[in-house]
C-alpha cells in the first residue's frame, strides 16, 4: 500500500515536471525568434545557435581566453553559426565586454553573431555562498543557475567552458540538445580523495578536518557520493576537450569510475528515477581530447631576449589556488638567502604580482597580500597590479627576466606559456601541466625550472640571475620556440575544431 502511494506521487510529480519541460520548449521558439532579430540577422531559419555556458566570461583570466578564441574562431569561419554567451556579470553590457575583450586579449569579435543572456542567479555557485560542503553547494547552484539560463534560451548545442559538469543532466533534460565541454580542471579527483583518505591537509582539506578521523570519514563518504554523480554528469556530454595531460588523466579516470554499491542502490526508486530519465548513450565519450590552450604569441615573441631587467614576474588572478602568499614568502627566501638582492641597487630584485581582482573575495585577498609582504619586510620590493590591462601585461613581459607560478596541480598554466613565448624564464611548481605539458625539454635542453617549496623556488631564482650571459639567451630563445611551436592560436583552433562539435549542429 505505501510502495503504491510511493509510486502514485512520483508519478504525479514526473508529470508536472514534464508539463513544465514541454511548456519551456514551446515558448522557446518566440525567445529564439527575438534574439535572432535583435541581432538583425536574415535568413533566421539557416542559423544554428551555440551557448556558451560561462558565468565568469568577464573575468580576463586564461579560462576567459579559451571561451573568445573559440568564439572569434567560429566567427570568422562558421557565419551561420549565432554564440550565445550565459554570462552572470549582470553589472556590465555586452559592448563593454567586448571592448575588455579587445583591451585585454587583443580578440577582436563582431557584434552581428555574438550574443548574452545574463543570469540573476550567479552568487549560487560562489564558494562564498557555500562555506560548507563548498563543493556540492556550488554543484546544486549551477543546475539552478543552468536552469535559469535554459527559461530564456535553448540552443542548438550546449558547450560549458567553465567547468560545472553537473549543468549537463538538466541541458539534457531540459533541452533535448547535445552537451558538449571544455574542462580547465575537473571538480573532484581521485587525487583530492585520496589526500582526505590519508589526512592530509590543502586548499581541498582543511587541518581541522584531516587532523580528526571522524571529520575525515565523513568527507571521505562525501567525496565518494560527489564522484559518482561528477562521473555520472561528465557522462552526459557527446565531446569533451581538456587543457592537459594531467585534466586528461584526471577526467579520463573520471569517466571510467564506478561504484558498484551505489549502482545497485540506483536500481531501488525513487533513484531509479534517474536511471529511467538519463540515457545510457553509446556515443558517451571514453576518453577526453586534450586541446591546449591558444596564447597570442605574436606580439610576445619580437620582445628582445637581451637586457631583462631583474624582476620576477607573477601573472594570475588572485585566488586561492594560485598560491600568491607562497610567492612571497619564496621571495623573502631568496632575500634572506641572498641579501645581495636587497635593496635598490644594480644587484636589486623586485618581485611583481599582476593579477585580476574578481570580488570583494579577491580583493581583500590582496591587502592580505600586502600586509603579509609588509611582515615579511619585503614591500619595497614588491609591486601588486590589479586588474592591469592587455598593453600593462606585455610591458612587464617585455621587461621581467623570471615568471613565477607557484598553484600546486596547476591544471594548465597559460600564464607560464605567456613567459616563455615573451622570452622570460619560467620557474614553477612541480606538478600539473607545467610538469607535463609546458616547461619540458626542448632538444635535450631546459627550458625552464621547477620547484616544490619557498626554499627550492628561492634556488631556482638565484640559478637564473647567475646564469652566463650566453646561457641565460639560450634557455629564452628555447623556452620561446616551444611556446610559439605548441602553443599558437592556430594549433588551438585545430583541436577545437577536430573535437567534432560541428556535427552535433
Amino acid at each position: 500500500m505505501i510502495l503504491a502511494l510511493v509510486t502514485f506521487v512520483l508519478a504525479l510529480v514526473v508529470a508536472a515536471a514534464v508539463g513544465q519541460i514541454l511548456g519551456l520548449r514551446r515558448r522557446n521558439a518566440s525567445q529564439r525568434a527575438r534574439l535572432l532579430s535583435g541581432l538583425g540577422v536574415e535568413h533566421p531559419e539557416t542559423k544554428k545557435i551555440v551557448g556558451f555556458f560561462h558565468p565568469y566570461c568577464n573575468a580576463g583570466g586564461g579560462g576567459e581566453r579559451v571561451l573568445w578564441v573559440a568564439i572569434a574562431a567560429i566567427q570568422r569561419k562558421d557565419p551561420d553559426v549565432i554564440s550565445v554567451v550565459y554570462s552572470g556579470d549582470t553589472d556590465t553590457t555586452k559592448h563593454k565586454i567586448i571592448q575588455k575583450v579587445k583591451a585585454r586579449f587583443d580578440i577582436e569579435l563582431s557584434l552581428n553573431t555574438l550574443d548574452f543572456v545574463f543570469l540573476e542567479s550567479r552568487h549560487l555557485v560562489e564558494d562564498s555562498t557555500w562555506p560548507r560542503f563548498t563543493l556540492l553547494g556550488q554543484s546544486i547552484g549551477s543546475m539552478y543557475l543552468v536552469w535559469e539560463a535554459m527559461t530564456h534560451l535553448i540552443p542548438d548545442l550546449f558547450i560549458d567552458t567553465m567547468g560545472y559538469a553537473f549543468t549537463f543532466p538538466v541541458v539534457s533534460l531540459l533541452g533535448n540538445i547535445p552537451v558538449g565541454a571544455y574542462v580547465h580542471y575537473p571538480t573532484i579527483s581521485a587525487t583530492m580523495l585520496s589526500r582526505v583518505e590519508s589526512r592530509t591537509a590543502g586548499v581541498t582539506n582543511s587541518a581541522a578536518i584531516s587532523s580528526s578521523s571522524v571529520l575525515s570519514t565523513g568527507k571521505l563518504l562525501y567525496y565518494r557520493l560527489f564522484m559518482y554523480y561528477y562521473a555520472y554528469s561528465l557522462r552526459q556530454a557527446r565531446f569533451i576537450m581538456v587543457n592537459s595531460s594531467w585534466t586528461k588523466n584526471h577526467v579520463d579516470s573520471i569517466l571510467r569510475y564506478t561504484d558498484p554499491l551505489l549502482d545497485a542502490i540506483h536500481l531501488l526508486p525513487p533513484l531509479v528515477l534517474l536511471e529511467i530519465l538519463s540515457r545510457k548513450r553509446s556515443d558517451c565519450p571514453k576518453t577526453a581530447q586534450i586541446v591546449y590552450p591558444s596564447c597570442d604569441t605574436r606580439q610576445m615573441a619580437v620582445f628582445p631576449l637581451e637586457g631583462r631587467e631583474r624582476v620576477i614576474l607573477s601573472i594570475a588572478q588572485f585566488r586561492p589556488e594560485k598560491d600568491h602568499a607562497g610567492q612571497l614568502r619564496s621571495f623573502h627566501k631568496l632575500l634572506e638567502a641572498h641579501p645581495e638582492y636587497k635593496g635598490q641597487g644594480p644587484s636589486s630584485v623586485k618581485l611583481v604580482l599582476v593579477g585580476g581582482s574578481r570580488n570583494v573575495g579577491d580583493a581583500t585577498r590582496v591587502e592580505e597580500l600586502r600586509l603579509l609582504a609588509k611582515e615579511l619586510d619585503i614591500q619595497d620590493q614588491t609591486e601588486f597590479v590589479v586588474n592591469a590591462s592587455y598593453p600593462q601585461v606585455l610591458n612587464w613581459l617585455s621587461r621581467a627576466s623570471i615568471g613565477l607560478s607557484t598553484m600546486v596541480d596547476e591544471h594548465f598554466g597559460i600564464n607560464v606559456v605567456e613567459f616563455m613565448a615573451a622570452g622570460v624564464i619560467p620557474v614553477a611548481h612541480a606538478s600539473g601541466g607545467p610538469l607535463l605539458d609546458i616547461i619540458v625539454p626542448l632538444d635535450g635542453e631546459p627550458t625552464g625550472y621547477h620547484a616544490t617549496s619557498p626554499e627550492t623556488f628561492a634556488e631556482a631564482f638565484h640559478t637564473v640571475f647567475t646564469l652566463s650571459t650566453e646561457s641565460d639567451i639560450a634557455m629564452r630563445k628555447r623556452a620561446r620556440t616551444w611556446a610559439v611551436q605548441k602553443f599558437s592560436a592556430e594549433e588551438f583552433e585545430k583541436g577545437w575544431d577536430e573535437s567534432g562539435w560541428r556535427r552535433w549542429l
